[in-house]
């Protein structure tokens, strides 16, 4: 006959006066982990001792109950009880429940102590996220939530924000398919489906690290540090009924927009505002753009203006503002670190001086009729307002009679009331034009025609740079320019437009203007402009005739470099306007040879691959075949099953530090962008310049359109 298995028997409970408890030594609970005491007790005070205490009796000498009992486990809580005792809180004779344990069990006591903290499962996160939401969804605020278990309410705010990422994605972040720095980069959208849409795309990818996550999530809307929402304000924005979409877990810099459309209309709507207010002020023209490309007052004539005299209050406002910083710096000059108070303080004084330094000028008012004004944002989302412009088609236009003809592109004309002799200023919005729909086939097509005209556009002004920073050969150019003149027979220009006529550049994408070489030949022009007496020719003939040799050199080596021009032009076959085959191949062997000369690396010069200024604009064989040549063939691999948006971000990374440039930018003959073809080669034209853009809609223009080439 089978014997009976021993069935167990629980400790019994009971309730045990506070004082006859006491801590016992045999706990294993040694190293404190920075839970507060008074925080255990305030929440004892709320709810009551949610755990009973596990004791055993403490025996005497000779092994009998002492009536005393020691807490080998839940040592937290009994000091959080003695602690509401000291606060007499609570009576010292308070029953506390306890489950007591047989004092001559085998068990040793120090196994009771570790089995309760050892065995213990903490909550999972996913379960904090729904009982904040319920506490919540009962009407408990986040600071109330906060202050009950003694947490930050920016803790509270993240988790009931990760409690309202979709279900779907919650169920697979406890069946551990996704981490929870992933789940926290969902929390940017409240969006389900879009939330979804975006784990589908990347649930297989290589890549799919909770920045790309937020990145997907947030690729339609506008950053909050954008130069837009800076110059509009977020709170106008969202008064205007836009949404802002916050990221808790992570530095956002004030979110992101969700409303591009909103947000250009309210830019547009203040921008055409201050439009009206400067027109009262008699100009012909205001041109309106977000962000005006690089050298957009190319031709036209700068007025001379004088800056506006300060009134009294003015002056006596300016010195108060000087003797208050002085007086500022002086009491604070040795002190280690300023107040905050104090610093903020002289950041103030500072501004409004500048502020009198940066006077607004005064201009003639028959010039003013027949000149107009650009109006922008800079970066920092501050209004730029670039006064006294005058066109070459209004140089004849004498005493502002207003016949001469409109600009060109005008998209808004305003009469001046009821007085037909008074005309207001024509208001142009001004943007370029889009890039037109490419097929996305798997065959690799010649580069459309407008992206070589901006890319080569990148070339020539390179160029221009390092013409103008290398005095000899840019005098060499000159000389070989005005010999062929002089002697020869030539009936082609070539690269270097010697005569020197400035070459504007048509088409250019958004970066050009901020390029290391835009910028260097614009610091180089003011800085020649500032110190070139213009107003007089007799004068400025005397001040170039007293120049040294090496200032003569430099500033010839300047206005050399205006006039270089390496950019692809569509053949003329026919009589009439625009560059011959023989002139382009002529042109482009010329900038070819002077690169070489200067040592012209447009990798050097500051140009990288990006979105916006070839791989978002080209096909996905064109892309896959740039990661190949500057990243391998591994890399290229990586990216070939991800949809063309996606591939050409991160063909942008992985070729951001690669040297890769596309072929338009590589001296011809160049098969990769590290060979270097011999000196003096001249290879045929590179193949993507044998091609029409990709649907054939530049085949009927009849105006030549300059792009980069090589």
């Amino acid at each position: 006959m089978a014997t009976p298995k021993q069935k167990i028997t629980l400790n019994a409970s009971r309730d045990i006066p506070f004082n006859k408890l006491m801590l016992s030594q045999s706990n294993v609970r040694r190293i404190k982990r920075g839970e507060t005491i008074e925080d255990l007790a305030a929440s004892i005070a709320r709810r009551g001792l949610l755990q009973s205490l596990n004791v055993r009796p403490v025996l005497d000498g000779e092994g009998n109950e002492t009536g005393m009992f020691q807490v080998p486990a839940g040592g937290r809580r009994y000091r959080a009880l003695e602690l509401l005792v000291k606060q007499k809180r609570m009576i010292k004779t308070e029953p506390v429940p306890c489950v007591v344990s047989d004092a001559h069990s085998a068990v040793p006591i120090e196994e009771d102590s570790l089995a309760e903290n050892f065995q213990r499962e903490d909550l999972h996160p996913l379960d904090t996220f729904r009982a904040f939401q319920t506490l919540h969804d009962q009407g408990a605020s986040h600071e109330e939530i906060a202050a009950r278990f003694f947490v930050s309410a920016t803790f509270v705010q993240q988790r009931l924000r990760l409690a309202r990422v979709s279900p779907n994605l919650h169920d697979i972040y406890e069946q551990e398919g996704m981490k929870l720095e992933q789940l926290m980069a969902f929390t940017v959208t409240d969006d389900h489906v879009r939330q979804e849409q975006v784990w589908e795309t990347l649930e297989n990818s290589w890549s799919k690290e909770p920045q790309q996550i937020r990145r997907l999530l947030t690729e339609t809307t506008v950053p909050a540090s954008d130069r837009r929402a800076l110059f509009v304000g977020v709170d106008a924005y969202v008064a205007a009924g836009g949404v802002v979409l916050r990221d808790l877990f992570e530095a956002d810099n004030g979110g992101w927009l969700q409303d591009p459309a909103l947000l250009d209309r309210l830019v547009r709507d203040r921008l055409k505002s201050i439009a009206d207010e400067i027109a009262a002020e008699g100009w012909k023209w205001i041109v309106i753009d977000v962000d005006l490309p690089y050298g957009h007052n190319h031709g036209l004539r700068a007025l001379a203006g004088t800056p506006a005299d300060l009134t009294d209050a003015e002056r006596a406002e300016r010195e108060a503002l000087r003797a208050e910083y002085d007086r500022l710096e002086a009491e604070y000059g040795e002190a280690d670190e300023l107040p905050d108070e104090v610093d903020q303080r002289l950041g103030e004084i500072e501004t409004a001086l500048a502020a009198f330094e940066s006077r607004p000028m005064n201009y003639d008012p028959a010039e003013i009729v027949r000149a107009g004004v650009f109006i922008s944002i800079d970066r920092d989302g501050d209004l730029v307002v670039d006064r006294g412009h005058v066109r070459p088609e209004d140089e004849a236009t004498q005493g502002g009679d207003g016949d001469s003809a409109e600009p060109c592109g005008a998209t808004e004309s305003e009469d001046s009331g009821d007085d037909p002799s008074v005309r207001r200023a024509t208001i142009t919005m001004g943007a370029q034009a889009s890039e037109p729909e490419e097929d996305d086939g798997d065959a690799i097509k010649p580069l459309p025609e407008r992206l070589v005209i901006e890319l080569t556009a990148h070339r020539t002004l390179a160029l221009r740079n390092a013409v103008a920073e290398n005095q000899h050969m840019a005098i060499t150019a000159l000389l070989h320019r005005l010999v062929l003149d002089t002697f020869g027979q030539r009936s082609a220009t070539g690269c270097v437009e010697a005569f020197v006529r400035h070459v504007h550049l048509p088409w250019q994408d958004v970066g050009l203007k901020d390029s290391p070489a835009a910028k260097a030949v614009d610091e180089r022009h003011e800085a020649w402009k500032s110190v070139i007496p213009l107003d007089d020719d007799q004068t400025l003939w005397a001040w170039l005739d007293s120049l040294d040799d090496a200032s003569r050199q430099a500033l010839l080596a300047h206005c050399v470099s205006y006039g270089i021009n390496a950019l692809f032009e569509r053949p003329n076959p026919y009589s009439g306007g625009g560059i011959s085959q023989h002139g382009l191949d002529q042109r482009l062997r010329e900038a070819d040879r002077l690169s070489r000369a200067t040592g012209l690396d447009m990798v050097d010069a500051g140009w990288r691959p990006t979105v916006d200024n070839y791989l978002g604009r080209v096909t996905k064989s064109r892309i896959l075949e740039a990661v190949r040549e500057g990243a391998g063939e591994q890399a290229a691999q990586l990216i070939d099953h991800l949809k063309k948006d996606d591939m050409a971000k991160e063909a942008e990374r992985l070729l951001a530090d690669s040297g890769w440039l596309p072929e338009p930018l590589r001296l011809s003959g160049e098969d990769a962008p590290a060979a270097q073809p011999d000196e003096g080669e001249e290879a045929d034209l590179p193949e993507f310049l044998a091609g029409d853009d990709e649907d054939g809609s530049a085949a009927d223009e009849t105006t030549a359109h300059a792009v980069a080439a090589e």
